[in-house]
């Protein structure tokens, strides 16, 4: 199965604030991202998106997206839509463990793992030929880290870029990372 993990378009959002969830617009035109991306994409594909604006409004350009809350980004809680200077010293808790720190009111990224790999389990079938996830980092961290092996804490250093496409490929004998952020 070749698998594409696409992330949204970039964010309509002030440099420093903290959007998990939160449904900002776009900085640029979603049509113009597919129609970057769509030469790397096979001819037919399955069609995954978050329903979160950033992601959705790029998926519907590609096709018809089946939308899927456990594809949304992590939430931040009470943090959503907060500069990150607001927050304040909390930050540092943060990252001091990234993966099981929960903001007030929010899930940790672990907690969104698990929702994630949820839906692989039940949405990517290894016998279609093509998958396609419009998505969040976040997300697209938890896919690709875990058909890699990688470990979560090391899920961190896939940076997805936004309007940027991945493609991995899924075997029987295991998964091939065939080209990154094009």
């Amino acid at each position: 199965m070749e698998l594409y993990l696409i992330r949204h378009p970039r964010p309509d959002v002030a440099a420093g604030t903290c959007y998990g969830q939160t449904d900002v617009g776009l900085a640029e035109a979603p049509a113009d991202v597919a129609a970057r991306l769509r030469p790397l994409l096979p001819e037919a594909y399955a069609l995954h998106a978050s329903p979160l604006q950033r992601a959705h409004r790029l998926a519907v350009e590609l096709g018809e997206p089946q939308l899927d809350d456990r594809l949304k980004e992590v939430s931040f809680g009470d943090w959503e839509g907060q500069p990150f200077e607001a927050i304040g010293s909390a930050i540092d808790d943060w990252s001091k463990d990234p993966m099981n720190f929960r903001p007030p009111n929010g899930e940790t990224p672990l907690e969104m793992a698990q929702r994630v790999r949820q839906w692989m389990s039940e949405r990517l079938d290894p016998e279609a030929e093509a998958h396609v996830v419009v998505g969040h980092g976040g997300p697209l961290r938890v896919i690709a880290g875990q058909l890699l092996g990688l470990p979560p804490d090391r899920w961190l250093g896939l940076d997805f870029a936004c309007g940027h496409a991945s493609r991995l490929d899924v075997h029987a004998w295991g998964v091939m990372l065939k080209w990154f952020n094009r």
